[in-house]
């Protein structure tokens, strides 16, 4: 992936270093880690390039709760929440292909990135 630009060749890296086969929180099963993590990958090959642009940041697509993961899900970031592929990125929200993550949500307190979350639980 030496096309992609720096930052998203870096959230690429980090989403990558977390094991496919081992949740990076309890809550999380691993079977479901497993579909997430395929699709943030598939995500920022498709479409990193475009998010970077449009503004979009590690947390606001790969956050978690600092202290609960994937257990409280107002503070996730859009890729975070569910195991559906992205179809498209647009300026204040992710298309999935049966709804949308937006970060214009009022209020919105955005989590750390899932690879943070799982540094600081080892």
């Amino acid at each position: 992936m030496s096309d992609l630009q720096p930052t998203v060749a870096s959230w690429r890296d980090q989403i990558e270093r977390l094991s496919e086969h081992a949740s990076p929180c309890r809550y999380l099963l691993p079977a479901k880690w497993k579909v997430m993590r395929e699709n943030a990958l598939a995500f920022l090959d498709q479409h990193g390039a475009e998010a970077h642009r449009l503004g979009w940041t590690a947390e606001q697509l790969f956050g978690v709760h600092p202290e609960h993961g994937f257990l409280r899900v107002e503070y996730a970031g859009a890729l975070m929440v569910n195991e559906r592929p992205v179809v498209g990125v647009e300026p204040d929200r992710i298309v999935f292909d049966r709804f949308s993550g937006y970060r214009t949500k009022p209020g919105q307190t955005w989590g750390p990135p899932v690879w943070e979350f799982a540094a600081r639980a080892r």
